[in-house]
């Protein structure tokens, strides 16, 4: 049986203990939501700050310039390159993850059409995340193209002669459920499908090599593993083998080879700057890099290698703990244990209270949250684990706080059961 003491060796042996120290988190507050949400950096207050009164209040219109706004989207692009196998110049961070994922199914949509008049559908996941859905299911009502959706073990089956684009999240967000990237884009890619991949749930949480899968289109958000702060900008990759291809379908002033030559006649930029649209948000990118720098201080340790071998050690020991712990309270584990298909997340399942559950944590000091089931799986208790700032000692609390809530029956307090507008 695992022990505290072997959880408080864990963290001492730690070599990643002290990235901790670059984030606010509550005392009293266990912390296991980043999958949704990222921690604020401690350095995030004090930057933001300096951007609202020296460069916004002094500089003005000069800090475009002066304060390099203008170039933020390539910049810090370019850091998020380093997290995700592409080079400097191939990312900019901009928009949301849904504009951008609009921007780039509608260019693969394009390429392969181009290239095979008679391929029309896009497949994706049955269990995929829901805005991913609803973009592929506009853009297709809008170019007279379908959406085919199968379940995560027919995907590859699914690669008919009429696909046109595979479109997938790297990690499941209600299961945690990794793919692999670079098997499922070689089986697409020899049927003759374009793949675009969400990373909303993988970047900064689990190893990306976008040029070693020989992906198509990637996409993610900056607000979850990135630590970017709530709706913190997005960000778009394109293979150099389509960037130049097409005319991104947001054609803003932004992605202009010349914007501030302020002709009536739109060409497009060269490169990746062409998926940018309109005039960027600098308050929002400013915390997104100090998201982005917590990342960047991994490097010296490790980097994402290290990062990972910390997460599966977490949701190992978390596993691990709740069937030692919690056995006999009607948990299943939606999650795979093989750590060729974990993401950096534990789902647990039940049938009956699980948002409840959550609820009774999260009163005290538990933070994870709740995620509805299907026809295929019961409702899931979700918890992420950030292995830049959570240690094992916190995990062995966690699954001490859901001992409690379940052989005390607390969650079938009235009070618990309130459900609100964000669960």
């Amino acid at each position: 049986m695992t022990t505290l003491e072997d959880c408080r060796a864990l963290d001492g042996q730690d070599p990643l203990r002290a990235l901790r120290e670059l984030f606010t988190i509550p005392p009293e507050l266990i912390y296991l939501d980043g999958n949704s949400l990222g921690v604020m950096p401690k350095a995030a207050p004090e930057r933001v700050a300096r951007a609202v009164t020296e460069e916004w209040g002094v500089g003005l219109i000069r800090s475009w310039n002066s304060a390099g706004w203008y170039e933020m989207p390539q910049r810090l692009g370019d850091k998020v390159a380093g997290l995700i196998g592409a080079r400097a110049g191939e990312v900019v961070v901009t928009d949301t993850t849904s504009i951008n994922l609009y921007k780039v199914l509608s260019a693969a949509l394009k390429v392969a059409r181009r290239h095979s008049t008679g391929r029309s559908v896009v497949v994706s996941e049955r269990s995929n995340f829901p805005t991913d859905l609803y973009i592929a299911q506009a853009l297709c009502k809008e170019q007279g193209c379908e959406l085919h959706l199968v379940e995560d073990e027919d995907v590859e089956a699914a690669m008919a002669d009429d696909v046109a684009v595979l479109m997938l999240t790297q990690v499941n967000y209600r299961t945690g459920a990794l793919h692999d990237m670079r098997a499922v884009t070689q089986a697409a890619h020899a049927a003759g499908v374009l793949v675009v991949w969400d990373l909303a749930h993988s970047a900064g949480a689990v190893p990306v090599d976008l040029h070693q899968a020989d992906a198509d289109f990637a996409i993610g958000c900056g607000y979850k593993y990135l630590n970017g702060g709530p709706g913190a900008p997005a960000f778009v990759w394109v293979h150099s083998r389509h960037r130049d291809e097409f005319e991104q379908p947001l054609a803003g002033w932004w992605s202009h080879a010349a914007p501030f030559e302020f002709t009536p006649d739109y060409r497009p930029a060269a490169g990746i700057a062409r998926y940018l649209c309109g005039t960027q948000p600098v308050l929002s990118l400013v915390a997104l890099e100090c998201g982005l720098d917590t990342m960047l201080a991994a490097e010296p340790l490790g980097g994402m290698a290290a990062l990972r071998r910390k997460s599966l050690a977490l949701t190992d020991l978390f596993i691990r703990l709740v069937e030692e712990r919690c056995a006999g309270h009607g948990l299943g584990l939606a999650t795979p244990r093989d750590h060729g298909r974990r993401g950096s997340q534990v789902c647990l399942t039940r049938s009956e209270g699980a948002h409840a559950i959550v609820q009774a944590l999260i009163a005290r000091g538990v933070i994870g949250d709740f995620r509805a089931g299907d026809a295929r799986q019961p409702d899931i208790l979700r918890f992420g684990f950030t292995p830049l700032y959570i240690g094992f000692e916190d995990v062995w609390n966690a699954v001490e706080q859901l001992k409690q809530v379940l052989d005390s029956g607390e969650w079938q307090r009235p009070e618990f059961h309130q459900k609100q507008a964000v669960t």
